[in-house]
């Protein structure tokens, strides 16, 4: 048996779900693979900071490639950098960053221990949601991250950012709940919310508590 079909045998064993949508289209808008040649960090960092694929490198303070151990087995994903993100070149500060390291530390990990990145590296103006065409163009950023990391499980944070990684217009209370997963079925992928709105709405905190649990029996059985 190919490592590959182990892979998926072991995933329909512990009930994930390999996300195909139907119908699927590849977005519009499509970015030069130069990123996917980048041999290491270093490399894919600078060219992450000289990107001017799209208009938002226009209005950037600075690119947010991303933060954490570059050995993570857990790496989390968000939709793009804020005005404090764009200012500091770091993804999720502010309140929305303190929760999501409550919600680490809860489960007993802390920044140091996962990999933090977002679909986009670069601010929409007045925090507007990443458009597709924007997603699309910074793809190759994304995925060679995923590449590098080689992480053994995704946890897409939010709507937006689930969205995008899985090419769907489902809401986020058809995704969350359920197991995912990218690269042909060969990455785990769990969604939950995104730390800014559960600071709205606190009663939904029961649920995210649920994903984080789900991601980190996960990613210990994966290790096993």
């Amino acid at each position: 048996m190919s490592s590959e079909t182990q892979r998926r045998a072991y995933l329909d064993a512990i009930g994930i779900e390999v996300w195909t949508r139907r119908g699927q289209t590849t977005p519009t808008a499509v970015a030069d693979d130069s990123a996917a040649t980048a041999p290491d960090w270093e490399q894919l960092r600078r060219m992450v900071a000289d990107c001017k694929r799209c208009p938002l490198h226009q209005s950037r303070t600075q690119t947010v490639f991303g933060i954490g151990s570059q050995e993570a087995r857990l790496m989390i994903i968000g939709e793009a950098p804020g005005a404090e993100e764009d200012r500091r070149g770091e993804p999720f500060v502010g309140r929305a960053g303190k929760l999501l390291d409550e919600m680490l530390r809860a489960i007993g990990l802390s920044r140091s221990d996962v990999f933090i990145a977002n679909v986009l590296k670069c601010r929409p103006p007045n925090n507007r949601d990443p458009s597709a065409e924007e997603a699309g163009l910074c793809r190759s950023h994304l995925q060679r991250q995923i590449e590098l990391l080689n992480p053994r499980l995704v946890l897409a944070v939010g709507r937006i950012a689930a969205q995008h990684l899985l090419h769907t217009s489902a809401p986020l209370s058809q995704l969350r709940g359920k197991m995912h997963s990218l690269n042909d079925g060969k990455l785990p992928l769990i969604v939950t919310y995104h730390p800014a709105y559960l600071l709205r709405s606190p009663s939904q905190k029961r649920k995210a508590w649920e994903d984080l649990c789900a991601a980190r029996k996960l990613v210990t059985d994966l290790a096993s």
